[in-house]
C-alpha cells in the first residue's frame, strides 16, 4: 500500500500527536521535520529507501548529533502513525557528555541579577516568573498550574504528559503570587496571564526574558525559563544528594534525564580532583 504525505496525512499526524500529550515544543518539532521530510518526497510514495536518503540529507546539513536525532524520533513517530513499521530509522549514537557546558549554565548571581533587572524594567510578573520557575523548577508550560488556589494551599497539582505529581510552593513566594494576585484583582484560576486572559505561554516568558540580559550583564545564550529549571536542580541536588527525589520532583521518567541537569562542570570537578591530593 503507497502511502503519500499529502496536507490531509499531516493534519492528521498533527491530531494524533496532540492525543498522545505531546508537548507543543516537541509536536512543533515533530510537525516541522514531517513536513521538511514530505518536502524532501515531492509526492513521492514513502519508502525506506526514500527515508535513508533523507536521513543522509539531513547528516550532510552538518546539524548536531542532537537535532538529527530529533528528526529520526519525529520520523518514527511518522511511520508509527503511518502503520510503515519497516521504515523506522536508526538515532545516532552519541557519546554521554560528562562535564556541563560552563558558558551555558546560569549561575545562582546571574539569575539574581536577572530578577533585578526584571524589576528595574517595572516588569513584576516577569520577576515573578522566574522566581516561580526557579524556586519550584516547574517548565514554564507548567505555569498554568501555579493558580490562586494552589498558591493558598502552598502546593500546585501539576499534570504533564499523562503524569501528575504534586509541586509544593515556598511560603515566601506563596506571599508574592497572592500579593500579586490580589493587585490584579485575580480571584481565581491561573495567575500568570496574558492581557487577554489567557495562560502565558514559553514564547511569552522567552521574548520577556531576552529584554533582560544587557541590563542583567548575563550572556543572552543562558537565558530562557528551562535553564531557571536546571539552576532549581543543581541547587537542591546540592542539598540533598538524592538524585530519585530529584527526579520525581522534576517530573522525569527516567533518572537518566536528571543527571544531565545535575552534571558538574569542568572547573567544578577539577576543585573535586584537587582536594582529594592523592598525588604523592
Amino acid at each position: 500500500m503507497e502511502i503519500i504525505l499529502s496536507p490531509d496525512v499531516l493534519a492528521r499526524f498533527r491530531k494524533t500527536l496532540a492525543a498522545d500529550e505531546k508537548s507543543d515544543a516537541t509536536a512543533g518539532k515533530y510537525l516541522h521535520a514531517a513536513r521538511d521530510f514530505a518536502g524532501f518526497l515531492s509526492g513521492r510514495a514513502v519508502t525506506r529507501d526514500l527515508a535513508l536518503e533523507y536521513k543522509n540529507t539531513v547528516l550532510e546539513r552538518k546539524y548536531a548529533p542532537k537535532s538529527v536525532n530529533v528528526s529520526v524520533a519525529a520520523l518514527n513517530s511518522l511511520f508509527a502513525f503511518l502503520g510503515l513499521s519497516g521504515c523506522r530509522l536508526k538515532a545516532m549514537k552519541i557519546q554521554k557528555r560528562v562535564f556541563a557546558d560552563e558558558k551555558a549554565e546560569l549561575t545562582e548571581t546571574e539569575y539574581h541579577r536577572l530578577v533585578d533587572a526584571a524589576h528595574r524594567m517595572r516588569n513584576g510578573r516577569l520577576a515573578l516568573i522566574l522566581a516561580t520557575i526557579c524556586a519550584t523548577g516547574i517548565r514554564v508550560s507548567e505555569l498554568k498550574f501555579i493558580t490562586v488556589e494552589a498558591a493558598r494551599r502552598g502546593e500546585a497539582t501539576v499534570t504533564n504528559k499523562g503524569k501528575t505529581r504534586a509541586v509544593l510552593i515556598p511560603r515566601e513566594l506563596q506571599k508574592k503570587l497572592l500579593k500579586y494576585a490580589q493587585k490584579r484583582k485575580i480571584t481565581a484560576g491561573a495567575i500568570f496571564v496574558t492581557r487577554g486572559g489567557k495562560p502565558v505561554d514559553r514564547t511569552n516568558v522567552w521574548r520577556e526574558m531576552k529584554k533582560l540580559c544587557a541590563a542583567a550583564r548575563v550572556d543572552p545564550a543562558k537565558v530562557f525559563p528551562h535553564n531557571l529549571r536546571r539552576l532549581f536542580a543543581r541547587k537542591f541536588y546540592n542539598l540533598e544528594k538524592d538524585i530519585a527525589k530529584l527526579a520525581d520532583l522534576l517530573g522525569h521518567s527516567s533518572i537518566d534525564t536528571t543527571r544531565i541537569y545535575i552534571m558538574s562542570t569542568r572547573k567544578a570537578h577539577r576543585k573535586q580532583i584537587e582536594r582529594m591530593r592523592l598525588v604523592c
